[in-house]
Formats: C-alpha cells, structure tokens, sequence
C-alpha cells in the first residue's frame, strides 16, 4: 500500500463521481448516514480546498470534506470514506486527522462538530478531543439538518424535533482547555509514614 493524502484542488476534479458514488456505496453497506452527495456538491469542495483525498498512486481510496454553518462558527468533517479494500488499516484515523488538521487552520476560532452512529469514529474523534454533547450544542443552522435528509433515519430525527437520533453528537470547542490528566503535585511519590513502637523499657526495682 503506497497510499498519500492530500488536500484537494482543482486537479482532483475528475475523481468527484467515483467519490460520490464511494459515499453512496458505503451508506447503504451501513445502513445509516448521509446516501448521496451531488457530482457538484463534491467538485466544489474539492475547488475551494475544504477536502482531502487519498489515493494509492491513481487509484481513489478515501476522502473526506469540510462544512461550515452558522457563519463559520461551526464546522464538520464530513464524508468520511474508505474504500473497501483499504479498510481496517488505520487509513480511516489518518483520512481524520489531515482533515481535522486542515479545519483548525481555515476555521481556527471554530467549533467542529460530528454526527455519527460508528464506534470507529467515535473513538477517532475522542482521541482529537471532542466530546459528546446533545444535539442543542450543536449548530442550529437549517443547512446542516438539511444534510440528513438522505439518511434512512431521518424521519427519527424529525419526529424528535431535531435534538435528538440514533447518531451520537461529538463537539470540539477550541476555547475549551484539555484537561491534565495528572497534576505535578499527583506526579510526586509520596512514602508513607510508618510509625514504629518505642521499644519497652526495663526498670530495674
């Protein structure tokens, strides 16, 4: 496997279909998540460089892009794909984290967000430092809730008004510090104490 990432540009164009009809294939192999992206939705994506492609020399075996909502205060990695036979390879956490990477440089000061139903990239997106949140933390932007409209579990979604589904929401907050997982003062090896007996004394009468 001679795989590299890229982001994409205008010379990726002619992969936009075959990454359409990847995303579409996927969906239905899940059962969930977003069917169909249009031929032009993808290509202008790709011409404004808000996606990344991977590709094993010619041939496409991922790619992934970039949303913004509620005036760019809000971003999503979206389109998440792997071909089948580049699967269970750690392709998918290297496709994430090239476009996580390339949304904190466009969108510095922006919230990126996540829907999904996968273990996977529930467990990619906690390693980045999302964390999960109810869908009111979410944009409220019409745009975004639009997107599902090609999920077979979107009746779900709209019979609970939008805030909740079988998606799980993941949040990364940029203005939210990582929490340290040890102080220097826990760090610190502490013996403990050990009091011992005074001997008995003997006294003589």
């Amino acid at each position: 496997m001679n795989v590299e990432i890229h982001i994409a540009d205008s010379h990726y164009l002619g992969y936009a279909q075959e990454i359409c009809d990847l995303i579409y294939e996927s969906a239905q192999a899940r059962g969930t998540g977003i069917a169909k992206r249009s031929v032009e939705y993808i290509s202008g994506k790709i011409n404004d460089g808000k996606a990344v492609i991977a590709l094993d020399e010619d041939k496409l075996v991922g790619f992934a892009y970039i949303e913004t909502f509620s005036h760019k205060r809000f971003v999503a990695n979206s389109g998440l794909v792997v071909h089948p036979d580049y699967r269970n390879q750690g392709l998918a956490k290297k496709i994430k984290r090239k476009i996580f990477d390339l949304s904190r440089k466009l969108y510095p000061n922006a919230k990126i967000f996540s829907i999904t139903t996968g273990l996977a990239v529930m467990k990619m997106n906690t390693e980045l430092g999302f964390k999960p949140v109810t869908f009111s933390e979410l944009t409220d932007d019409t745009e975004f809730w639009k997107g599902c409209q090609g999920c077979k579990n979107f009746d779900i979604l709209q019979r609970n008004n939008y805030k909740m589904c079988l998606c799980t929401g993941l949040l990364f907050d940029p203005d939210v510090k990582p929490v340290q997982q040890a102080s220097s003062f826990a760090k610190k090896v502490v013996k403990p104490v050990v009091k011992r007996k005074a001997p008995n004394k003997m006294f003589k009468k």
